[in-house]
């Protein structure tokens, strides 16, 4: 002790307090940069629990994650909530939580929810007729199933059509192609999945409001929600699309799930009246009769019916919005599949066998595994070598393309030991890809690669010699279900490009082959 210092029981417990509160500061500070990068985790939204303390079996959600990684190309993420506690949740490499992903018809969902809140507040019914909000673009003689059409027709998937009305062909109005399509059935007697019928009750939510979807739904589902305002992709006339086009992260999807299963209630708040949640998530219209398929148990107001007594909201390759009452349970899933019961098989045939009415012992060492697991998901880096006995020859030699009718005039390789890349001659611009090794690279471009001219500029890519003269790139739009797989043979001073294209709308593409020359 310092001369002159003196210590009395006051300043002790003065010292201790501040010792503890620099402490807890120095925690909060380390708890808050060890959250940089995580915004959009479950866990910054709902509380968090284990498996077996909500009556869940680890042992499951292993199975599941194994199983998927095994069977199906590929999941991109997954979140489980059970009793509204989040019980694991994980991200594919190069997806994470942070990036919004492409929903494709999982927006249907969403859109519902508008129409939902606009009833609520007394400005729309469903039983309003189609053609009395849009008098200026209907058929100067509609037929009389056109004007028996209703928005509960629209919402349900009855609209009476036979064939969908492809709107979005349309460079103009999507307002009119939907209502100059034929209509042959009586509306409200037959089932026809309809995205551009989702379209029209945007675009009746934007006539009644004065809004787009979007604006609308900030300040009552969005900001309630905590969801950041997202991307919705507009028709040419500056409607959101409705049915498709809505970019948001597999949190969001979660909470719209929690937010139903809560029937319409959020922490505290009633967000959406009870008895639209029971109409919504409920069978209003027969689609099917096979007892074993997922998407022939009925349809609600765009959300359907599932086997095992649930309900879900889906999107094209694989986006699930999987909500199981009787289990108090929210499954939310991303991914880039076509088999899309395959991934709902998985959830029924490893999660559902799980669930127990009460919690189990804990089972850490399973537990410690589950978390190792989720920690470093990553989807499969493209495998082979760094270099080749060709390798080098070819290092920043120009191949000139033969056919420039996808508009690129030459290409130039490096991908010779580390630092891999090709760039990309073409009529609008040069575009240079990095290439990751035994991992995904991510990147943005900036103008499109030959091919992806409707695909988001994120981008995250691997590569590696897969044969002595044979180079492969595989690059995912990480944004979207969306993947492209280059495939570039080299033989003396020739070259052979190869394109397969695994799009959301038109599925497994292979492209025209190219051929170039030095």
């Amino acid at each position: 002790m310092a001369k002159g210092q003196f210590y009395t029981p006051n300043s002790t417990s003065l010292i201790m307090k501040q010792t503890i509160y620099a402490v807890t500061l120095l925690l909060f500070i380390c708890s808050a940069f060890a959250l940089v990068g995580q915004e959009n985790k479950g866990g910054d939204f709902f509380p968090t629990s284990t498996p077996e303390a909500e009556g869940i079996a680890t042992s499951g959600i292993l199975s599941f994650i194994e199983r998927a990684e095994e069977e199906i190309d590929a999941i991109h993420s997954i979140m489980i909530l059970r009793n509204g506690n989040l019980i694991t949740e994980g991200w594919w490499s190069p997806y994470n939580a942070e990036t919004p992903h492409v929903m494709h018809s999982l927006s249907k969902s969403f859109t519902s929810t508008a129409i939902g809140l606009l009833i609520a507040e007394g400005k729309l019914s469903l039983n309003d007729k189609v053609l009395a909000f849009f008098p200026d673009d209907a058929p100067d003689e509609p037929s009389w199933q056109l004007q028996n059409m209703r928005i509960r027709d629209l919402i349900t998937m009855n609209t009476g059509h036979t064939e969908e009305p492809m709107v979005w062909s349309s460079k103009g109005n999507w307002i009119k192609t939907f209502l100059d399509a034929e209509v042959k059935l009586n509306p409200g007697t037959h089932f026809k999945y309809n995205s551009a019928a989702t379209y029209m009750l945007s675009a009746i939510l934007q006539k009644v409001t004065g809004e787009k979807l979007v604006d609308y739904l900030e300040p009552r589902l969005f900001q309630p929600l905590q969801i950041k305002k997202p991307h919705w992709d507009t028709c040419p006339k500056g409607i959101n699309t409705g049915g498709w086009g809505l970019q948001i992260t597999t949190t969001d999807i979660a909470k719209l799930g929690q937010l139903y299963l809560q029937k319409g209630v959020w922490k505290g708040e009633r967000i959406l009246r009870e008895d639209w949640v029971a109409m919504a998530t409920s069978k209003q219209v027969s689609n099917g009769s096979d007892p074993d398929n997922d998407w022939n148990q009925g349809y609600g107001f765009q959300f359907w019916q599932c086997r095992h007594n649930a309900y879900r909201g889906d999107g094209a390759m694989g986006q699930y919005c999987i909500v199981i009452p009787e289990h108090d349970m929210v499954v939310a899933i991303t991914s880039g599949v076509y088999d899309m019961g395959a991934v709902m098989n998985l959830v029924w045939e490893e999660i559902l066998p799980a669930i127990k009415s009460e919690p189990l012992p804990a089972n850490p060492e399973l537990l410690k595994e589950l978390s190792q697991k989720t920690a470093n998901l990553r989807l499969a880096p493209i495998g082979g070598t760094t270099t080749t006995a060709i390798s080098k020859k070819i290092s920043k030699n120009k191949f000139n393309i033969a056919n420039d009718s996808i508009g690129i005039k030459s290409i130039t390789f490096k991908l010779h030991k580390t630092q891999p890349s090709i760039q990309f001659e073409m009529e609008k611009g040069i575009e240079t890809v990095q290439i990751g090794i035994n991992e995904y690279l991510k990147g943005t471009l900036n103008n499109h690669l030959p091919y992806t001219d409707n695909l988001l500029k994120k981008i995250a890519t691997s590569g590696a010699w897969i044969k002595p003269n044979v180079y492969q790139v595989r690059i995912y739009f990480y944004g979207m279900p969306d993947r492209i797989t280059y495939t570039f043979q080299f033989e003396e001073d020739q070259l052979i490009w190869d394109s397969k294209l695994e799009h959301s709308l038109f599925g497994p593409q292979k492209q025209e082959q190219l051929n170039g020359k030095r």
